[in-house]
């Protein structure tokens, strides 16, 4: 059973690998109104979970949909464009929350330009550039070429060939609007242009379909894929769920309770109490469970993806962490109205089972100065990281954790001797966790720094204060400082020096984090601090380093790309230049606007040894399949037969006709002397010993002959 579910995923991996997705498809038509005067009508039928941006949204984020009249000699434009479907308005978490404006597929998108017809014997020819993106990824921007004549009143459009339809996941639509806004119609005009001079091309067709590529890409020379991927978000929503419930028993507000509650238990037979002691228990994970699903209702997956990179939002959390952790410092408490308590004791004292629960119930309300900001932390950390059972799983997680010792003690009353006596340690828990709510604070507001492009909270000043905390909770936990409900300190305990000991090394741990790399030019990136910091390249006062030059004067597309590593933007260049240095070449298909690119470059380039193999053991070639630079003549796929006019179009195309996928990122490691694919190539998948596994496969596919 076990090779069979293995088997089974494998094949779902690599079902999707090599699939073209084309998850819109496009008619265009005109509709005639009187006489002289027409509508251009393009329409677009978008597949479940795909959505298509406006031609008015903004041009920081993705690419906007545009219609680009390249003869129009016949027509004269009347107004603006007018655009009507499921429209969404607001940040998008693809784009680094740039507010973007997007049409959903709950209803065809559609775009009217009316136009009067100044001369029906000249056709009107163009194309209509968009953009598409799921929840996760987005597809290289797109033309779809036009051809209309205007003796009949709904004339087709000679379109692409009818693309294939894709599955993904549903989008929440609001409600269909009408949009109309100022915009001028994109006209091809004179740009700065690029010359391809090493592809194949013969009378304006380009042959990009090179044989080694195609041949060897699902059979190359060596396949050392790391295994299926497996992701372990959620499992680790549980785990950080369940450490705050550990923390939450150890405080003042929770922990005397557990001897005075079992022993309430244990008054009657073994059996009865151990029963008694397990419903209470259960009643506990019912009561935050429900809660969490409670929260998870109530704001459904849309609205908790779109917490993650909400520059509001997180700084709302960065709020809300401040005043939990000035609250486990002492200086004020957070507390429910006493009523509730009041009642829900009235409830426990009536017995039976609903007695029990209510037992629990109470506990859950008069603990809540204590475990209210930890559940608020837990459950505001779980909302931003964009999972949809994120509240569930980290309650349920807190609640087993809280649960766990009045079963366990009730089934075994002598384990309650070995039990440390309350006292003042309970407090120094508190402000321990009140260090820790700072900690993370910073973490929410570098979050909406990054996304609303502040530029404050950079690398430097983020680790500095994060080293500022922990040299605080130090000198807390050595006894140089008090707080409000400390008591008197007569002498240091083994387990407070411990903790204060291991506050220093997390000091000495932060503070190599500002050594630098000469290699990188850059700040060494600390690995447990990622998705916690900034990245390192985003600091105050380390400048990029500058290129080879004799090796720019040679290929002019060489350059620095993430993380100061040497690499070339030309295919043909990439690989002339690794022929001459008899290294291996990495294809790497990205984008601008690629997500699952940039986390690639900041979380796994960052890796020394990767780093280190991308800029001295392979010749590095990023293709960015949505670079808008215009090639100096439009050229025609001889492959796929669509129009190719601009670098991007030209590496979009280059990817789909050599490896039959079209999403990014995808990276490929090949012999630049035969051209032919020398290990599995790599979708986006997250973690490092994956990411080195196969460019050491690649690279000792290399080496062997």
């Amino acid at each position: 059973m076990r090779h069979f579910f293995t088997l089974f995923f494998l094949v779902a991996a690599f079902a999707g690998f090599g699939q073209v997705l084309k998850p819109v498809k496009w008619e265009i038509t005109t509709e005639k109104v009187k006489d002289n005067t027409y509508y251009l009508v393009f329409k677009a039928k978008i597949t479940k979970g795909w959505t298509v941006y406006s031609q008015y949204t903004s041009d920081e984020g993705p690419v906007p949909t545009a219609i680009t009249y390249e003869e129009k000699g016949g027509i004269k434009l009347v107004g603006k464009a007018t655009e009507k479907g499921y429209k969404k308005e607001g940040p998008d978490p693809l784009f680094e929350n740039v507010n973007v404006v997007k049409f959903l597929d709950k209803e065809p998108f559609v775009i009217r330009q009316k136009i009067e017809v100044t001369d029906a014997s000249k056709p009107l020819t163009g194309y209509l550039t968009f953009m598409t993106c799921d929840n996760n990824k987005c597809l290289p921007p797109e033309d779809v070429d036009f051809n209309l004549t205007f003796e009949k009143t709904t004339d087709k459009a000679e379109v692409a060939p009818a693309e294939k339809e894709v599955e993904s996941a549903v989008v929440v639509a609001p409600t269909p609007t009408d949009t109309t806004s100022q915009q001028t119609i994109a006209e091809a005009t004179a740009v700065p242009t690029e010359t391809i001079s090493k592809a194949n091309i013969n009378n304006g067709v380009i042959d990009q379909l090179i044989p080694g590529l195609v041949n060897t890409y699902k059979n190359p020379k060596a396949s050392c894929d790391d295994g299926v991927q497996v992701n372990s978000g959620y499992l680790w929503t549980f785990i950080f769920g369940f450490l705050g419930g550990l923390f939450a028993l150890l405080t003042p507000c929770v922990f005397p309770m557990i001897p005075i509650t079992v022993s309430f238990f244990t008054k009657d037979t073994k059996r009865k109490g151990w029963v008694n002691g397990l419903i209470y228990g259960a009643s506990i994970i019912v009561i935050y469970v429900v809660l969490g699903l409670l929260i998870t209702a109530v704001f459904g997956p849309e609205a908790l993806n779109r917490l993650s990179t909400n520059w509001i939002a997180n700084t709302l959390f960065f709020i809300i962490f401040i005043v939990f952790a000035f609250s486990f410092f002492g200086f004020y408490e957070i507390t429910l109205p006493s009523s509730w308590s009041t009642k829900s004791d009235q409830m426990a004292d009536k017995g039976g089972l609903l007695g029990i629960f209510f037992m629990a119930f109470t506990l859950a309300l008069v603990s809540f100065s204590c475990t209210g900001p930890i559940i608020g932390s837990a459950l505001v950390t779980a909302a931003s990281k964009g999972e949809y059972l994120g509240p569930f799983l980290v309650m349920f997680g807190f609640s087993l954790a809280l649960a766990l010792p009045f079963g366990l003690f009730a089934a075994f009353p002598a384990w309650l001797n070995s039990l440390p006596k309350s006292g003042s340690w309970m407090n120094s828990v508190k402000v321990v966790l009140g260090f820790l709510e700072l900690a993370l604070a910073l973490k929410f507001l570098s979050v909406a720094d990054m996304t609303n492009h502040w530029g404050l909270l950079r690398y430097e000043l983020f680790m500095g204060l994060w080293i500022i905390v922990f040299l605080a909770m130090a000198v807390y936990l050595f006894g140089f400082v008090k707080f409000p409900h400390d008591s008197p300190l007569k002498k240091l305990s083994v387990t407070r020096k411990a903790f204060g000991a291991l506050a220093l090394i997390i000091v000495f741990y932060l503070g190599y984090g500002f050594t630098i790399n000469k290699a990188t030019n850059n700040y060494n990136a600390l690995s447990l601090m990622s998705g916690l910091a900034p990245p390192a390249n985003y600091n105050f006062f380390l400048p990029a380093q500058e290129v080879n030059e004799a090796i720019k004067a040679k290929y002019p597309s060489f350059t620095k790309c993430a993380n100061n590593i040497d690499c070339f933007k030309d295919y043909y260049e990439g690989l002339s230049y690794a022929r001459e240095t008899g290294k291996p070449m990495l294809l790497d298909f990205t984008g601008h606007g690629c997500v699952n690119c940039r986390k690639t470059e900041e979380h796994i380039w960052v890796d020394d040894k990767i780093r280190n193999s991308l800029n001295q053991e392979v010749v590095l070639v990023s293709l960015y399949v949505d670079d808008d630079k215009k090639l100096s003549e439009t050229l025609i796929s001889k492959s796929r037969g669509n129009k190719i006019r601009n670098i991007g179009n030209l590496w979009a195309d280059f990817q789909i006709v050599n490896f039959e996928q079209n999403s990014q990122p995808l990276y490929v490691m090949v012999d630049p002397k035969t051209e032919k694919v020398l290990t599995q190539p790599r979708p986006f998948k997250e973690g490092i010993p994956g990411y080195k596994a196969f460019l050491d496969c690649g690279k000792g596919a290399f080496t062997t002959k």
